[in-house]
């Protein structure tokens, strides 16, 4: 059977859904090249990366030899870090030209997530182009974030592009968008380089789970459009079941199986390869080595030695939904890594809180936005929306001509409409739209189910610099301003639940995010351990091994990072719907085998 090592071009894109495994995936791809001889860079495009935990090597932002892997480099974009880089480069050349205030005005302008945003663009096109970095390297493999922030980036270089060719006036040219007009031929070379089956393989990594393979499917389509049709798919995580007895191991792989049957035509068409479920997490070089191992050899574990249940006391969800209730408003936001399950958490709050006779809006940040497909069914009392970046952008620029029109003259107005065509408009509407569902908690009861982290707290770093703004703007005045990172920062008007997995990538990179919210005074309520192994009985020894290994990762969050801990057991069926949805609020209610239920409650 082929996978993507048998003809692997100079670029391949590890994309899909949070949680399906892109960065084992690329990991483990740029592993075996490095065994083979090849020299090989792999880049994380993430955000929120987990890259240097994943390769045991503290990565830079330029190419970093990894530990015990000859012929292996890494790197980290680190949008921060590229963001100051470029913010430097635009400013430089008027310090000691312009007045102090007039440069400080420039580094305001370009204090934004879209500087962030067009920094990080920038380096990901000049790791594409640049003849120095494609001469050191056989092998440029991109790990990227959730599918929602990647298909925004593939699709860059070709908005960028336009948004050059056509901007005549030099709109914004001491803003975010300074200078990109000299880069537009690296930024065609970007683009020739994707849309080139020889040089750029797309890897879309899943699970077999149907709304993993959905997610691939829309991707494929959309990167397809975009000329990026030299494709392959990778199915994680296929799960065997040994022991016939185990009634959630036998759900789980007979769930798997129906999946994929049931998987769309074009994503059948391509070329793809399955990797069984692991007993062990993928970390560390020992780890990554046995990716690609047939699952004879790999597949199943020792049969553990140790305890494999979760004896600790840990409450359900539906201590949350108690105490948001009670309140009557108020912001619930649900934030983590990609594939953590936050859409499922914030989907099962809302309908819990409905089902109690109040009136809940559930919403979304998420690009990609799975909430109508986890609901799949109208609930009573409960109102369901979503930020769409298309839709917010479209209304946003008709709002502002509409009301530039009786002031501007033409000339004005047209370079506003240029302006308003750079897709860093889309920060700016974005923002908007989830500022105004931050002021309505103040009456209603929102659930918000947030981006990846990456994707996130670029759109806090927004709300930071909106809130620094008015602040400066109110000055002396006397003026009473509420922003809303005010709101953000109140904890009887939001409260923020960081979702993750018992697994030691997702756990990292929880407390990270947590670390950059406390740093931004927003101080999380608590903890969601999702998709629980240790919280089942499962008798299945693959099962077991991994269950037993979640002990650990579940004691560090318990005793070292949350005040609040609730646990969700692993049900092997993907919760759709308002039943099931309502199910995960208390464990008791779910059955992790035929003959009992979780233990786990109090």
């Amino acid at each position: 059977m082929i996978n993507c090592l048998t003809h692997p071009t100079p670029f391949l894109f590890f994309t899909g859904k949070g949680g399906v495994g892109k960065t084992s995936s690329a990991c483990g791809t740029a592993l075996q090249l490095a065994r083979a001889g090849k020299k090989v860079l792999i880049v994380s495009t993430d955000p929120a990366s987990n890259l240097d935990a994943v390769l045991g090597t503290e990565l830079l932002a330029t190419p970093t030899a990894v530990a015990g892997a000859p012929n292996l480099f890494g790197l980290n974009i680190d949008p921060e870090e590229a963001a100051r880089t470029y913010r430097e480069r635009v400013v430089g050349p008027y310090r000691g030209v312009l007045p102090e205030s007039a440069v400080a005005s420039i580094e305001e302008q370009l204090s934004g997530a879209c500087t962030v945003e067009v920094a990080a663009f920038d380096e990901f096109t000049g790791l594409m182009s640049e003849a120095q970095t494609l001469d050191a390297f056989d092998h440029i493999i991109f790990d990227t974030a959730p599918t929602g922030h990647t298909l925004r980036l593939l699709q860059l270089p070709a908005a960028w592009t336009s948004f050059i060719e056509t901007n005549e006036r030099g709109a914004s040219c001491l803003g975010p968008l300074s200078g990109l007009k000299n880069q537009q031929e690296r930024y065609a070379r970007a683009l020739g380089a994707l849309s080139d089956p020889e040089r750029t393989t797309l890897v879309l990594v899943t699970r077999p789970e149907r709304s993993a393979l959905a997610e691939a499917e829309r991707t494929r389509v959309e990167l397809a459009k975009q000329g990026v049709t030299n494709q392959f798919l990778l199915v994680n995580g296929v799960f065997r079941a040994s022991d016939a007895r185990d009634a959630l191991a036998a759900r789980l792989e007979a769930i798997g199986a129906a999946a994929l049957d049931a998987m769309a035509p074009g994503l059948r068409a391509l070329p793809s390869y399955t990797v069984p479920l692991k007993p062990y997490n993928l970390v560390g070089l020992d780890a990554l080595a046995g990716f690609f191992a047939p699952a004879s050899t790999h597949e199943r574990g020792d049969e553990p030695s140790g305890p494999s249940t979760l004896d600790e006391d840990i409450a359900s969800l539906s201590a949350l939904a108690d105490e948001v209730a009670e309140a009557g408003h108020g912001l619930v936001m649900f934030m983590g890594k990609g594939g953590v399950g936050k859409t499922t958490m914030a989907a099962a709050l809302a309908v819990e809180l409905a089902s109690r006779g109040l009136p809940v809006h559930l919403t979304t940040t998420d690009p990609a936005a799975h909430l109508e497909g986890t609901l799949a069914e109208q609930v009573p009392n409960l109102r369901v929306s979503r930020i769409d970046p298309a839709l917010e952008t479209q209304a946003y620029r008709h709002r502002v001509l509409e009301r530039s029109r009786e002031s501007l003259d033409q000339d004005a107005l047209a370079l506003l409409e240029e302006d308003l065509r750079s897709p860093c408009t889309e920060e700016v509407a974005v923002f908007h739209a989830f500022s105004k569902v931050v002021f309505s908690a103040k009456r209603e009861i929102v659930v918000m189910d947030t981006a990846p982290t990456g994707h996130t707290l670029l759109l806090l770093d927004a709300t930071g610099s909106y809130h620094r703004e008015t602040i400066r703007q109110a000055g002396s005045s006397g003026l009473h301003v509420r922003t809303p990172l005010m709101r953000l920062q109140d904890p009887s008007e939001t409260r923020v639940v960081i979702v993750t997995l018992a697994e030691t990538t997702p756990v990292q990179e929880a407390a990270h995010l947590q670390e950059d919210l406390r740093r931004a005074e927003i101080e999380p309520y608590g903890w969601v351990i999702n998709r629980s192994l240790a919280a089942t009985r499962t008798t299945d020894p693959l099962l077991r091994a991994r269950a037993t290994a979640e002990l650990d990762e579940i004691r560090m969050v318990t005793e070292r990072h949350a005040k609040r801990v609730f646990v969700v057991p692993w049900s092997a069926e993907e919760p759709t719907g308002a039943s099931p949805l309502r199910g995960l609020m208390n464990p008791a209610l779910t059955q992790s085998t035929t003959e009992k239920p979780c233990s786990t409650t109090p």
